[in-house]
This record gives structure tokens, C-alpha cells and sequence, in this order.
């Protein structure tokens, strides 16, 4: 009786600890966002960024931030909310390259 106490117990824990693991898991999606603001900095110290510009790049990453930490909110990031995540992030990309590659530049 013990025993299978016991194994119940380790199972219902284990499973609570990888549904945890599973809520958190999107190194994907950390990796990309840290690249990003990387590509901002970048832009920022070498100048091909003005001061608007990078304010208006770190707004976008905010709105980044807050579509994934609404997708984690109930502990399960679906594919849905990843492909959500996903666009968002493409959209930034594609935002942060097109203004590191106008015209505009900071005067040092």
C-alpha cells in the first residue's frame, strides 16, 4: 500500500514538473527575441539607428514580450499561440532591418 502510495505520488510530481518544463519551453522563441534586441543594440552604437528609431524597435519587442507572456498565462503555449508569437517576431524582424537600412542615421 505504501509503495503504490508512493508511485503515485512520484508520478503525479513528475507530471506536474514537466507540464512546468512544457509551459516555459520556448527557447526558440527566447533565442530570437535575444538576437533581436542584440540587432538593436548593434544599430544603436554603430549609428544606423537614430533615437526614435531604436524607441520605436524597443516598443515593437515589448509587444513581443506581451504576446508571448499572454500565450504562457495558462501554462501551455499552443501552435497557435506559437505561429502568433512567430509573426509577431517575423513582423520585428523585418521592421528592425528596414530601419537599420534607411537613409537615416545618428549624428555622432
Amino acid at each position: 500500500m505504501k509503495r503504490t502510495l508512493m508511485i503515485v505520488l512520484f508520478a503525479a510530481a513528475m507530471a506536474t514538473l514537466a507540464s512546468l518544463a512544457l509551459a516555459d519551453s520556448t527557447p526558440g522563441i527566447d533565442a530570437r527575441k535575444a538576437n533581436q534586441h542584440a540587432r538593436i543594440r548593434e544599430g544603436v552604437h554603430s549609428g544606423q539607428l537614430t533615437r526614435g528609431e531604436a524607441a520605436n524597435l524597443r516598443a515593437g519587442q515589448r509587444h513581443v514580450n506581451r504576446v508571448e507572456r499572454r500565450a504562457k498565462a495558462d501554462g501551455v503555449v499552443t501552435p497557435r499561440e506559437r505561429a502568433r508569437i512567430t509573426a509577431a517576431q517575423n513582423h520585428q524582424s523585418s521592421k528592425i532591418y528596414r530601419k537599420k537600412h534607411n537613409a537615416r542615421t545618428r549624428v555622432m
